[in-house]
């Protein structure tokens, strides 16, 4: 067995554990395996061990990398979790299944867009990433501004929104920031909250995540 099959079983194992640990909070998350970087040769072990969930941070590589992975294997779901520039919308329509990093008018319109015209018989999943810290340097809708931005892409632009995605300041205890997300996930009716990457994980499971972005515990670091 691989080093990262045997580093992808034991994150499931120990998300399993925490999800019966913490039933009473815990939304039966799901992986991501956050694949950025890693070969088409390091993927297809995990897909091969029955993994079909990833993620990528930028639209052009991943492209490049996984139109071949799924014109060979079935029912995989790949989640654009990086900043998505306006010029590269329709070539992430192309390939993700879920965008989880909507932060900005011009990206809805161009999605809704895109959607009207060449890519309506595809079903996707949109979040909209919230800058949960109030940070200058990080994207993401600020949180004053949230209840606006989502009733404008519901409502004006008929664009569903699926969840909420956060980044918590890295230099902080993330448990806030967690709790806070899944608050406003229910306040706003909606069923995800995309949370928590390898180093805190265990604590977005508490808190309610559903979707767990995790990379570097299976796939070892980046080159």
């Amino acid at each position: 067995m691989s080093d990262v099959v045997k580093n992808y079983r034991g994150i499931i194992s120990q998300i399993n554990k925490l999800h019966k640990e913490y039933s009473q909070t815990s939304k039966n998350p799901k992986l991501i395996a956050v694949s950025k970087t890693f070969p088409e040769e390091i993927i297809k072990k995990v897909i091969e061990d029955g993994h079909k969930i990833f993620g990528e941070n930028k639209v052009q590589e991943a492209f490049s990398k996984w139109k071949s992975l799924k014109n060979n294997y079935d029912n995989l779901e790949l989640h654009l979790i990086g900043p998505l520039q306006s010029n590269k919308v329709k070539i992430a329509l192309e390939i993700f299944d879920v965008i989880q990093t909507i932060d900005r008018e011009k990206i809805v319109l161009k999605i809704k867009d895109l959607l009207n015209s060449e890519y309506h018989a595809r079903t996707y999943k949109f979040f909209i990433q919230v800058n949960i810290g109030n940070e200058e340097q990080k994207s993401g809708v600020k949180i004053s501004d949230l209840s606006d931005f989502i009733e404008w892409t519901v409502k004006d632009q008929k664009l569903k929104v699926d969840g909420l995605m956060c980044i918590p300041p890295y230099d902080e205890d993330p448990s806030l920031y967690f709790n806070l997300l899944r608050q406003l996930c229910d306040n706003h009716n909606l069923q995800h909250a995309s949370m928590g990457m390898t180093n805190d994980f265990e604590k977005a499971v508490k808190f309610g995540a559903t979707y767990l972005r995790v990379g570097s515990g299976i796939f070892g670091k980046r080159s």
